[in-house]
């Protein structure tokens, strides 16, 4: 009380200017000490704010892969329907490949048609390759090298008219009998070509292997990097008769969706290996636009 009493006579004693310098000095202080103390505040409140929108982002990523493999595991399709994807092969590499789950029939005729992008050099490679126990080649659709896309059947050659790689979006068809080995080739719903004595005589053998974007030197297997597919593909589908040209382009022109009744474009039934991705698809309207 005695230290108290000699400082606020102490303090008394001062000059007033003193006095009011000390009080103003003391006012700067403590308004410092105040912003400072708000400013902290704010960082607290701010470290607070990005740690919950951290947790809940991250909760939020872990809720949709929980969902995508519940997905997953119940077989459902990821995209909004089972179609509407697309097959990427970004890179010329001997192990990028899609393949198909359900394999064909003996047939006697069939058509295959399938939406493709690709401004691979030189050559889009193999789009897709069928093979069975002894004939890799039983069907290939390839364009290698600097040489003319071919269609094998059986190991047997027949050069196509088409030219898709343009990095452009193309609607291909090729339809084949064995009666007389009749072929035709579609691009963008027009036929640009057609031929026989391909394979005449010969029926497609079941049981083989469908790859996407590999040509096959053994049954599903023993692919050549110079040979593979680089760029996008949809709607791939395989019937066993050949279509009407009035068929061909309606569904090229995005009129009708006509799913292959051997093999149709749904998700569960096309499985991706060695980095090749699976992604939704431009709508039909979209890809025509782009030719």
């Amino acid at each position: 009380l005695k230290h108290q009493l000699r400082a606020n006579v102490s303090y008394a004693a001062l000059p007033n200017d003193l006095r009011e310098m000390l009080q103003r000095r003391l006012g700067d202080l403590e308004r410092q000490l105040l912003s400072k103390v708000a400013e902290l505040e704010d960082e607290k409140s701010l470290l607070h704010n990005e740690t919950s929108a951290h947790r809940q982002k991250t909760e939020t990523a872990l809720n949709a892969l929980l969902e995508r493999v519940s997905e997953l595991e119940k077989g459902n399709s990821a995209f909004k329907s089972p179609d509407e994807f697309k097959v990427s092969l970004p890179l010329r590499t001997n192990y990028l490949y899609g393949k198909i789950k359900k394999t064909l029939p003996e047939l006697y005729a069939f058509t295959v048609c399938l939406w493709l992008r690709s401004s691979a050099s030189p050559g889009i490679g193999t789009p897709f390759s069928y093979a069975v126990p002894g004939q890799a080649n039983e069907i290939v659709l390839i364009e290698w090298g600097n040489n003319p896309i071919e269609l094998l059947i059986n190991d047997k050659v027949a050069q196509l008219p088409l030219f898709i790689s343009d990095g452009k979006w193309h609607h291909i068809c090729i339809t084949w009998t064995t009666r007389d080995g009749m072929w035709e080739a579609f691009q963008d719903g027009e036929k640009l070509g057609t031929g026989e004595n391909l394979a005449p005589w010969h029926p497609i053998k079941p049981g083989g292997v469908l790859i996407l974007g590999q040509e096959q030197d053994t049954v599903g297997g023993r692919f050549d990097a110079t040979q593979a597919f680089v760029g996008e593909m949809s709607q791939f589908n395989i019937w066993d008769r050949v279509l009407k040209a009035e068929d061909i382009m309606n569904i090229a022109n995005c009129s009708t969706n006509m799913p292959g009744n051997i093999i149709p474009w749904v998700d569960n039934n096309v499985d991706v290996f060695g980095g090749a991705t699976k992604w939704p698809v431009e709508t039909c309207e979209e890809r025509l636009l782009d030719l």
